[in-house]
């Protein structure tokens, strides 16, 4: 069962704010070792993937075109 584009931005949105929250809480953490800063990594990694989700059903939402077909000569 998939979720439509506004509940998708909504829970897209709530996972950014509670990763960056967390990347701020632990910032001293993440940059203390090595292991920790690629763990940083990561996270800021699933940070940008659900950024540009929120981006795309933000998109989707407002009746802008998107995907493969946004091109001009399609």
């Amino acid at each position: 069962m998939a979720a439509g584009a506004g509940s998708s931005m909504l829970y897209s949105l709530l996972l950014f704010l509670g990763i960056l929250s967390l990347q701020e809480m632990y910032r001293g953490k993440l940059a203390s070792t090595e292991l920790f800063t690629i763990l940083g990594g990561f996270t800021s990694s699933l940070l940008f993937l659900v950024l540009l989700t929120f981006i795309g059903n933000f998109q989707e939402s407002n009746g802008m075109k998107t995907g493969w077909g946004a091109g001009e000569f399609f």
